[in-house]
Formats: C-alpha cells, sequence, structure tokens
C-alpha cells in the first residue's frame, strides 16, 4: 500500500506530478495517437522528459536499487535520464566480481560429498558392533553437527547476499534478484541444503535482467526449488501437483488463467525428475515419466515438463502478469489495465527480455509521478541497506544484519511461503515500527561515545534473539562483543564541524542525505528546533547521530 498525496493544483501535461489519474490520462492519448489510423502502431508508455531533477534520480536510485549517498546520487543525475538507466541495466560489474562465501566451492564440496558417503559407510560397519541406544546416539550427534554447519553456512550465505548488496556496482541487478527471489519462492527452512539455496541464488542473478521464459525453464530444474514444492516426489502414476499449481498460480499466469484440470494434466507431464540430494545433480528418469497424452490450456500432447512451459508463455496472462507484479514493485500497487496491455505488448514482442521491460518502467512518466514518489514502505532489507548506503558505512556489526531482519520480518533465504513475502503495509505495525526505530538508534550511534550505554549493546541483541533457538542465540553474543569495535558513520564527513555551527544548515544538509526534497516546514522546524536544543558549547558526534536518528525515525523515512 501507498501512502497518499494531495494532488497539485493545475493539470498542464507539460509537468512532472500531478494527481493520481493525470499522467494515465497522458497516456491514453498518447496510445490513442493517431485514432484513425489502425495500422499505425501504438506508442510505448508516455516517456518523462531527459530533463529530471536530483528528487527524481534519488527516486531512481532508491527503486532500481537501494538508495545511495548524495555523491552517488549527484552522479546518476549528472547522466541525464535516459543514460542514468541504461547504466543500471548495462552495469560495468561482472556478475562474479564479489567472490563467493569461502565453503561455497565445488571442488570443496565434492570432496565433502566424497567424506561424508564415507563416513556413512563406516558408520553402518560400526553400527553392527552397537547396541540400538549407542547407534541412536552416534546418529543423532551427527544430525546435530550437520545442522550446525549447515546453520553456519546458510548464515554466511545470507550474510554474503547482504554485503552485495551494500557494495555491488549492480544495484538493479541485486534488486531484481530479490524480486525473483520472491517471486520464485523457495525457503532454506525446508530445502535445507545452503549450497542449493546458493545455487539458486546465482542462476536468479545470472537470468535478473535477461530472459524470463529460460529462467522459468531452468527453474523446473532447481534443485532448491525441487525440494521445497516436492518434484521430485512426483512420479507416474502419483503426480504431485505443487509445482504445476504454482509455476501456473504465482510463475507465470496468475489466479483465473488455468483450471484445475490444466493443473492436474500438468502435474502428470512434470513426473520423473528426481534430485540428489547430496551434490544437486538434476536428472529425468524415463520410466518415472507418465509419457501419456495431456491436455494442458487447450492443446493436447504427450507433453513434458519443458513442453508444458512452452505451452503456458503462448498464452496472454504470461505477457501480463510479470510486468504487472514488476509494475507493482518497482512502481505501484495497482497498475492499470492500459499500462499492463502496453507493458506486455512489449514483453511478448522481445521474446520475455526483462531489460527492455525495466527499461520501459524506468524511462515511463508514471514511474516518476509525484503520486509515485516516495509513496512506498521500504521493505525490511531495503530499509537496512538504504540506510547503511546513506550512512556510507561500508558493513554492519558481523551477524547484526540476521538479527536486524528476523526483528524486522524479511529474512534472506527465508520467504514465509511459496507466495512469498507480504508487501506494502503488511512491513508495519506497531512492532515492527518501533524496531525499525530502535535499529535505526544502534546503526546511528555505533561507536559514537554515549553516557550510560556501556553494555547496553550485548543487552539489546539479548533481546533481539528471543525465541529465535540456540542459533540465534549464539549469534547475538558474536554481535555484542562486534558491536564493542565497530566504528559506525564517519560524522566528521557526514556533518563537518564547520557546518554545526549553523543548525538550520547541517539540518539541511542531513536533509538533502537522508530525503532529498524537503519534508515541509513543519517537519524540517522539528528537527532545526530539535539540533538548536542539542547544540550546547560543541554540537558533537553523539549529538549528530541523535539527529540522524531522530530523521529515520520519521513516518516520511520509512517510505521509499
Amino acid at each position: 500500500m501507498r501512502e497518499k498525496k494531495t494532488p497539485e493544483s493545475g493539470e498542464s501535461t507539460d509537468e512532472m506530478g500531478g494527481g493520481p489519474g493525470r499522467w494515465a490520462a497522458t497516456y491514453r492519448a498518447a496510445a490513442c495517437y493517431p485514432p484513425c489510423n489502425p495500422s499505425v502502431p501504438k506508442d510505448m508508455l508516455p516517456k518523462a522528459k531527459n530533463e529530471w531533477t536530483v528528487e527524481e534520480a534519488a527516486h531512481l536510485v532508491r527503486r532500481a536499487g537501494f538508495g545511495g549517498s548524495p555523491d552517488q546520487i549527484a552522479r546518476i543525475h549528472a547522466m541525464g535520464r535516459e543514460a542514468a538507466v541504461d547504466s543500471l541495466l548495462d552495469p560495468d560489474e561482472p556478475q562474479d566480481a564479489i567472490p563467493l562465501p569461502s565453503w561455497y566451492n565445488p571442488a570443496r564440496l565434492a570432496e565433502e560429498q566424497r567424506e561424508r558417503l564415507e563416513e556413512m559407510r563406516e558408520s553402518r560397519t560400526e553400527g553392527r558392533s552397537m547396541t540400538a541406544a549407542e547407534r541412536e546416539r552416534a546418529q543423532r550427534m551427527a544430525r546435530q553437527e550437520a545442522q550446525r554447519t549447515a546453520r553456519q553456512r546458510l548464515m554466511t550465505a545470507s550474510a554474503w547476499w547482504f554485503d552485495r548488496m551494500m557494495r555491488t556496482r549492480a544495484p538493479l541487478r541485486e534488486k531484481m534478484v530479490l524480486f525473483l527471489h520472491d517471486h520464485f519462492a523457495t525457503s532454506s527452512q525446508k530445502v535445507r541444503q545452503p549450497a542449493l539455496m546458493m545455487r539458486q541464488n546465482e542462476l536468479l542473478r545470472e537470468y535478473a535482467l535477461g530472459d524470463f521464459r529460460k529462467l522459468t525453464h531452468e527453474i523446473v530444474r532447481d534443485p532448491a526449488m525441487m525440494l521445497y514444492l516436492d518434484t521430485q516426489t512426483s512420479k507416474k502414476g502419483k503426480p504431485n501437483e505443487n509445482f504445476a499449481r504454482e509455476v501456473m498460480e504465482l510463475f507465470t499466469l496468475g489466479e483465473g488463467n488455468y483450471t484445475e484440470k490444466d493443473i492436474k494434466e500438468a502435474a502428470r507431464a512434470f513426473t520423473g525428475y528426481t534430485v540428489n540430494r547430496f551434490n544437486g545433480k538434476v536428472s529425468h528418469v524415463k520410466f518415472q515419466w507418465d509419457s501419456g497424452s495431456k491436455t494442458v490450456l487447450g492443446k493436447t500432447g504427450k507433453f513434458d515438463g519443458d513442453q508444458v512451459v512452452d505451452i503456458l508463455f503462448e498464452q496472454q496472462a504470461a505477457a501480463e502478469y510479470l510486468p504487472s507484479k514488476l509494475w507493482m514493485f518497482f512502481v505501484e500497487d495497482e497498475p492499470p489495465k492500459a499500462v499492463v496491455e502496453e507493458l506486455a505488448e512489449g514483453f511478448r514482442a522481445s521474446g520475455f527480455q526483462l531489460k527492455p521491460l525495466l527499461r520501459e518502467i524506468f524511462l515511463s512518466r508514471a514511474f516518476y509521478d509525484s503520486t509515485v514518489i516516495r509513496n512506498q514502505i521500504k521493505s525490511p532489507i531495503q530499509f537496512l541497506v538504504q540506510m547503511c548506503k546513506e550512512l556510507e558505512v561500508p558493513d554492519l556489526p558481523g551477524g547484526y544484519e540476521q538479527l536486524a531482519q528476523r526483528e524486522l520480518g524479511q529474512v534472506l533465504f527465508v520467504p514465509p511461503n511459496v507466495a512469498g513475502w507480504d508487501w506494502g503495509r503488511a512491513w508495519i505495525n506497531t512492532n515492527t515500527l518501533l524496531s525499525r526505530y530502535n535499529i535505526a538508534g544502534v546503526i546511528t550511534q555505533g561507536a559514537v561515545d554515549a553516557p550510560g550505554t556501556e553494555g547496553g549493546g550485548e543487552n539489546m541483541m539479548d533481546q533481539m534473539a528471543e525465541g529465535g533457538g540456540p542459533g540465534m542465540k549464539v549469534v547475538a553474543r558474536l554481535v555484542g562483543r562486534n558491536m564493542r569495535d565497530w566504528k559506525g558513520p564517519d560524522y566528521e564527513k557526514l556533518a563537518p564541524r564547520e557546518l554545526r555551527k549553523d543548525p538550520e544548515k547541517l539540518v539541511g544538509s542531513l536533509i538533502a542525505r537522508f530525503f532529498q526534497s524537503d519534508p515541509g516546514d513543519k517537519q524540517r522546524g522539528a528537527f532545526v528546533d530539535y539540533a538548536k536544543s542539542k547544540q550546547g558549547v560543541v554540537f558533537t558526534n553523539h549529538e549528530v547521530a541523535e539527529l540522524c536518528h531522530l530523521m529515520m525515525s520519521t513516518p516520511r523515512y520509512q517510505l521509499c
């Protein structure tokens, strides 16, 4: 959901902004021109002028990425709108620029697989001379060790991805990986194989700006997805309908564009796929595949899974479904039908390529409308990464992002179900809003000396870990120790001493950093009054941190 804004007066279509339906009226006029010559192709979505404001550039940086510092926004703004969008769509950072977690190494994982198989053989041999109780104890200890290793690796993978979002020079690619992780939602809580979750994450990154139809074909054989939706249990005569249902309802067509009969028939086509839990190798076993005739969405044949996916992409709903979701993710909750139809036409014509679809969205006049800018509630990941970018901190205390994600309700690699996370207003309630304020306080404070805070960091970490099991308690203790050495924001750079002599100039500088536009006289006045009340003889880093915390605890800062 978005916070509603009051439309500006005036109806000039030459200006950005206006009431909720203003740009849509302009779109309809452009799309129908010229009205008497149907042979002339329709225009694309009405494009925004190349001249743009810093606020619009900041909007692009937030929505098509995770925000940025004033210098980063200034560089994007200096490019001009089209060049800026193209720089996001064609980043100069290769996919392998950021090293993968050290444990995620094919050779090392293969060696571990051989060692596990050898240990299993030895365990079976030794088990023959054990009592039943001894065997059960040995098996329990082996399971616990495997679970500890999996937990540690998953935390490392999550920290790696979060760090990548912070450091990447390809923010749109990472934003799309997050979108696709939600779209093809797969949870480590069921998969329980960190290597397979990392493998899927790399697959999503490979296609994040590429061929969506091909990615959907790859998802059919993705081992993490197979384990999550039980595809590996689907055999001839006993088809499992999970994947067939979700590939239609959540991945390609949307509700109402298929029948229960279509699901049952498609489920037969997806039989015979198996996955080796040790190495993630996927095979299609012919004798376990139902080779009989099936009828799916009006087509009949001896289809396999790939052929069913091809049939899905022949449907008009497949051309409309993803553009609609991307519009909701990047622009607004309710995409107008005319917009979806226009985007769908281009999406189909491009062969379901994501890059041209995203380009059309980010260059559209609608994307920069005043009813869209700062009108989307930040997801927890957006909130955390954007805050760090705006405060120009290169990292967080080791493990803190794990606790913060759990506290705010969005944990990487752990979406709540196959439908993914609920977005918009679902991110905000009394508890999570208070958590945002507290987390902003921890991050803004950093290593700044503040009276009465000795030991407080560790106590707060313990509270954040409550109910998270032994793993989270271990992380909390680690974070508490790491907090002592974490420097936090460099306020000498963010708020130079000379600037602190004038509270109004200091507030103006921080508003430009965190909001990029004037929040209004009342809000600005509150910030200035607070700054004046804290000024004292010397405006210390501690007072600057408190002022930043105040700004980040406002309702406006929760909007993207």
